[in-house]
């Protein structure tokens, strides 16, 4: 299976010179960096952001208390600013994700099709980037709500205005159409640049279809209209099979090994362990998927006679590493892959927009029910069907507790184990699971990122302009943004 290619990206500088300096030229450098060098930079790069547990960069597997810490627990008591995590996510997404996206759209433009190519790999490839670079831009809004977008990356343009989150994510969708129509199957596009799909256009279409149904479904309670059209054209059309599922697979050396096991493994600390409100939570049902999460600890300490049991540390509080369940050794092999897009989360996308009305195809329960077994499967590598458990009365839809809302979005939050901030927009979208802070909690779970310390120095206007923006809250972790405006449990 191919594997990440390893990239060092250079950012040249270039200018007329004289005979004399021309002598000084590095000739062994190529004068530009290819598109397809800059795509797979900021693929990679795309995906580390996402996957990380680096507490600098990634804390959204504690926003929804899959996991909480040992060392020390900034983070699990959302403590976001002594180290400038909002900063440091901002950063990574705007400068080497979509700064290299947008390099590569115009270098790919500019050079046209290699000599051979049908003019229409140039197209897949330039629709591609768009596709990339629409979910990037939808992390943005869903991280912090107004953000720099029409006048981003502009050349000359040094303090950036805000656009608002929801115009944003309207335009974005139209892109997505734009970037869908464009594409053509028949025909290649980056082959091994691509790291998701090795250059097959149908399976980009397929994610792109799925990260409009997803954008879709967010818009659900502000735009239902156009929520209906959008969910509705992308469902037949989505990933349904963990075949097709958008990831990139590790290679087993650095550079390009999975951040989980540098930040557990290669670094010696062990500063992880499951939380209690997660693992609790699968005990209670019984969750087959538990020994592909978590590790057994011998609890004999706790309760005096050896035994082996799924345990999760204290949310929020400092936990003994030797006490409670660590991170499956598989999830921390350095070639693990990691997922943006997957299967499960389409069938519980599905199961929504049954829940709403929308025409998808299927009932409410089918499509929940499809959601936790392409879960099982996924992370058992079977075909299995886990039928005990989906027989249980706390599991079954038509027994479980609660609103379809309840249902659906507490068996998604076990299905996007490791995928956290997947988890925490489903969380915010639909209220469910019930999140309790700790005690110790520096604010309420957060609904959102607060922007850079440094927009508030560097480009204070347009920062309080869009701190305004967001209504009464302001710049505050609490502040719900445009697509989560409804009391928790509505």
């Amino acid at each position: 299976m191919k594997k990440i290619l390893s990239i060092f990206l250079v950012l040249l500088v270039f200018s007329s010179c004289t005979k004399l300096e021309d002598l000084n030229k590095n000739i062994k450098d190529p004068p530009v960096v290819p598109g397809e060098t800059l795509f797979t930079a900021a693929q990679k790069r795309l995906f580390d952001q996402m996957v990380t547990p680096n507490v600098n960069l990634n804390i959204w597997r504690m926003f929804v208390q899959q996991w909480t810490e040992t060392t020390y627990n900034d983070e699990s008591i959302y403590d976001i600013i002594t180290r400038p995590i909002p900063g440091n996510h901002w950063n990574q997404m705007y400068v080497s994700v979509l700064k290299n996206l947008d390099e590569s759209s115009k270098v790919i433009a500019a050079s046209g099709s290699k000599v051979g190519d049908n003019p229409a790999v140039l197209v897949n490839k330039l629709a591609i980037i768009e596709v990339l670079t629409v979910y990037s831009y939808s992390v943005l809004v869903e991280s912090f709500g107004n953000v720099p977008y029409s006048q981003a990356l502009k050349t000359g343009v040094l303090l950036p205005k805000y656009d608002d989150g929801l115009t944003i994510y309207k335009d974005l969708i139209s892109r997505l159409n734009v970037a869908i129509g464009n594409m053509n199957p028949a025909y290649g596009s980056f082959d091994k640049a691509d790291n998701m799909y090795y250059g097959d256009v149908a399976g980009w279409l397929k994610f792109a279809n799925s990260l409009k149904l997803r954008m879709g479904m967010l818009l659900s309670d502000v735009e239902p209209a156009l929520a209906k059209t959008t969910v509705e054209a992308a469902a037949p059309k989505v990933i349904l099979s963990n075949a097709d599922n958008a990831r990139i697979i590790y290679m087993s050396a650095q550079p390009n090994d999975n951040p989980i096991y540098e930040n557990l493994v290669a670094s010696g600390r062990h500063d992880f362990v499951g939380a209690n409100t997660f693992i609790d939570k699968m005990n209670s049902l019984n969750d087959p998927r538990l020994p592909y999460y978590f590790t057994m600890v011998d609890t004999s300490t706790v309760i005096g006679t050896p035994k082996l049991a799924y345990v999760g540390g204290i949310y929020g509080s400092l936990n003994d590493f030797t006490q409670f369940s660590h991170v499956a050794d598989p999830i921390q092999n350095p070639s693990f892959e990691a997922v943006i897009f997957d299967a499960s989360e389409t069938e519980f996308l599905l199961a929504e927009g049954a829940a709403r009305g929308f025409t998808v195809g299927g009932t409410i329960e089918d499509h929940y029910k499809k959601g936790i077994t392409l879960s099982f499967q996924y992370w058992s590598k079977t075909d299995t069907i886990p039928a005990t458990y989906l027989a249980q009365t706390a599991v079954k839809y038509s027994t479980a507790t609660g609103t379809w809302k309840q249902k659906i979005g507490e068996q998604k939050w076990l299905a996007l184990y490791n995928r956290g901030f997947e988890a925490w927009t489903s969380w915010r979208m639909l209220d469910y699971p019930v999140l309790v802070k700790p005690a110790d909690a520096k604010t309420d779970i957060p609904l959102r990122l607060t922007f850079p310390v440094v927009e508030q120095t560097l480009n204070g206007a347009n920062y309080n302009a869009a701190s305004a923006a967001l209504g009464a809250g302001g710049d505050a972790v609490t502040t719900r943004l445009f697509w989560d405006m409804f009391p928790p449990n509505k």
